[in-house]
Parts: structure tokens; sequence; C-alpha cells
């Protein structure tokens, strides 16, 4: 059952702030992050799990899940990701595109609930049940991008720009494989997943009420790979990809050495990021609105 209450929140920040440093710390020897990432993570943390264990699970899910699906095939993606760093290495830009609308919806969702973590259930609550709404589908559309960007690179399939369905060199932003589709779909599967597992441990609702969550797990499907599609959409569009015929592969810098393959120079990668999980979020949130 949720604990709301001073002394409940109390002990969930100190959880959070023994969790949080440590994984920290095994993410930084690990190179999963740089130190700069450690000032934004652990804030997150202590926020989400100030909000509730579900909010702070959902951000661990993401955090593991992508940080081990960016590992596979790194000797391929070297040679493909213009931006590859070993073992992913994020820094503060990225944790903070991934985690910070999150993290202002847990705060809004803390300071209505007192920590008290509820069920999706708009009669009891609408504003409430599009915040949790809201926080499920900006993770199910991260773990999707990520998901997608990270295992769909190493497709067998070329990949097909999402705007003309041309075959494109595999990095260029905006390009799509069924393995991709997929594998966002599946991250998203595992965000609801572990909403609806770790709720039946931590919120006590009516039966009908109960049952009804487990919704979710398709809503966050959806959410995942709705998200990667926006992601997709908005690299096509409004972020740059070129071959760069010295360095024999894709970037996202224009130069005297690079062709152009498609996508204005407008966003990078951090601002699709952000914008698709805007988008995301607000859409989910609508959507259980409606749901529940």
């Amino acid at each position: 059952m949720g604990q709301g209450g001073d002394g409940g929140i109390w002990i969930r920040a100190a959880v959070a702030v023994a969790a949080g440093g440590a994984i920290a710390a095994r993410a930084v020897r690990r190179k999963s992050v740089d130190f700069s990432a450690v000032f934004v993570g652990v804030p997150a943390m202590v926020a989400h799990t100030v909000a509730g264990y579900r909010f702070a699970g959902l951000l661990l899910v993401f955090f593991f899940t992508s940080s081990r699906v960016t590992r596979v095939g790194e000797a391929r993606k070297r040679a493909l990701d213009p931006e590859f760093k070993e073992g992913g290495q994020r820094n503060w830009k990225q944790v903070l595109s991934n985690s910070g609308i999150a993290s202002i919806l847990v705060v809004l969702i803390a300071s209505v609930t007192g920590g008290t973590d509820r069920c999706l259930d708009s009669k009891e609550s609408t504003l409430v049940t599009a915040l949790i709404g809201g926080v499920i589908g900006h993770y199910a559309c991260c773990n999707g991008d990520t998901w997608s960007s990270e295992l769909g690179i190493l497709s067998k399939a070329e990949p097909r720009i999402i705007t003309t369905f041309k075959r494109v060199r595999k990095g260029t932003n905006g390009g799509v494989t069924i393995d991709g589709l997929l594998a966002a779909a599946a991250a998203g599967f595992s965000i609801g997943l572990a909403f609806v597992l770790i709720g039946f441990l931590t919120t006590q609702c009516a039966s009908d009420i109960f049952w009804r969550q487990l919704l979710v797990i398709p809503l966050a499907t959806a959410a995942g790979l709705c998200g990667s599609l926006i992601d997709s959409i908005l690299g096509a569009t409004v972020q740059y990809s070129g071959f760069c015929s010295v360095r024999k592969k894709v970037v996202g810098v224009d130069g005297p050495t690079v062709t152009r393959i498609s996508g204005m120079n407008i966003l990078d990668n951090n601002g699709v990021n952000v914008v698709s999980v805007t988008l995301t979020t607000v859409l989910t949130a609508v959507a259980c609105r409606y749901i529940f």
C-alpha cells in the first residue's frame, strides 16, 4: 500500500539518495553516464521516489534497460553512429531531456497526493490520473526511442526514411526498420508492465478499478511505438543527416565533405527527444483521462 505523510516521504527521500548515489557511482564506473549527469540524475531519482515507488521504478527500468541495449553490438555501432560513445555514456543534457518533464510531473503528483500512491481513476481525480498517465507516456517514449535506435541500427534490413519510405543509410535520422519499431513497442511494454507490477504492491483501490490498471500495459506499448514514430518524423524533417565522404558514415552536421540525405538543421538529437517526449506525454495523459 502507498504511504504518505511527512515520515514516509523523508524515509523515501533518504532511500532515494542512498540508492541513487550507489547507482550513479556504478554508472560512472561503467561509463553509462559522466559526472555531470549525476547532478541531474540523483535529484530526479529523489523526486520520483518521494512521489511514489512506482515512479522510481519506471525511472530505473528505463535507465537499466536502455543502458543494457546501448551496449549491444557496440563494435557495429562504432562504425555507423557519428555520436557513438563507449558504454553509451550520457551527459547532463541527455539525462535532463529524458527525465526533466517526468520530474516536473512527479513533483506535481506528490504535491497533490502527499506522496500516497494512487490508482488511475478519473472519478477520484482527473488531474492525478492525467499526471500519472503523462509519466507513463514519458518513459514509454524515452525507452521506446532508445530501444528502437540502439537495436534498429543493428537490423539486417535496410532502413527506410519515414517520410517517403525510400531506402537510406543506417544511422540516418528518421530511418526506420520493422525490428526497430518492434523494439520500441517492446520497450513501452516493459514500462507498462513495471508500472502495473509495482502498483499491485503499492496501491489500494476497489477491485474493478484495480484490474483496469492492466490496461496500462497495452497503453504504454502503444506510447512506446507512437513516441518512436514521432521521433522518427521529427528526425527526418527538422534534424540534419548527411553522408561524410571522409569518415564514411552518416553525420548530423553539414560540411564541405558532407552530402545531405535528409532534414533541416533546426533541432539536434536532444531537441528532437524533448519534443517527441512532450507530445507523447500529453497524448498519453489525455488517453488516461478517458480510459480510466
